[in-house]
Formats: structure tokens, C-alpha cells, sequence
């Protein structure tokens, strides 16, 4: 996956993916995730292998480092990001609209960081 539109260096990149609609966007409790915490910065970062299948990635810019998305009023006050770059309105997208399939060949994904405050 390649991460695009970052506004800082500050922080860390949560990445959660996974293959379950029930548990996208936030994908903590799905027991068969991929989570990774990575320092905030441009370019690759590489998920590994994965079985072919169905996936849904998640991305949140922690600039602040605590672990969590931090919003006002409902509204992300971190960078957020989906796999497919799906339009975001009101809440986070559908895993449908963010997924895309792995068929055992590595597969790009550009992500692109999304800021609303």
C-alpha cells in the first residue's frame, strides 16, 4: 500500500485490515486482522503475504500518538484513509465500497489521507 496526502511526519499510521464487513472499519475485534502501527510517513508500507480473498483497508494518521482516532463532534480531527480512495460523507465508507481482491500476485493500493480539520 502506498500512502499518499499526509500533512506531517508527526505521529504514527494505524493500518487495520480486514476481510470482514462486520468489522470494518474499526477491525480490533476481528479475530483474523492484520493490524499494523507504523511511524507517519510518506510512501510503501508493506502488509506482507496475505491469502487471496477479499480485503478492506483502514488507515488513520494518529498524529498525536495515542493510539486512537480523535474527533470533535463527530468529525475526525486525524487524517483517515480507506483502500479504493472511496468518498467519504458522513461516517466511513462501506466495506464494499473499500474493498478490493487478492488473487496471489502482490497488489499496489494507494491510499490517500483524507483531513477534515
Amino acid at each position: 500500500m502506498v500512502l499518499d496526502g499526509l500533512r506531517s511526519d508527526k505521529g504514527q499510521i494505524l493500518v487495520c485490515v480486514t476481510r470482514s464487513a462486520a468489522y470494518f472499519p474499526d477491525c480490533s475485534k476481528d479475530p483474523d486482522k492484520r493490524h499494523l502501527i507504523v511511524p507517519a510517513r510518506r510512501g510503501a508500507v508493506s502488509l506482507g503475504s496475505v491469502a487471496p480473498g477479499g480485503y478492506a483497508i483502514a488507515i488513520i494518521h494518529d498524529e498525536n500518538g495515542n493510539g486512537r482516532l480523535d474527533t470533535f463532534a463527530g468529525i475526525p480531527r486525524e487524517g483517515v484513509g480507506f483502500s479504493r480512495n472511496p468518498v467519504i460523507r458522513f461516517g466511513a465508507p462501506s466495506f464494499k465500497s473499500a474493498s478490493f481482491a487478492v488473487a496471489g500476485a502482490p497488489v499496489d493500493q494507494p491510499i490517500r489521507l483524507k483531513y477534515f480539520l
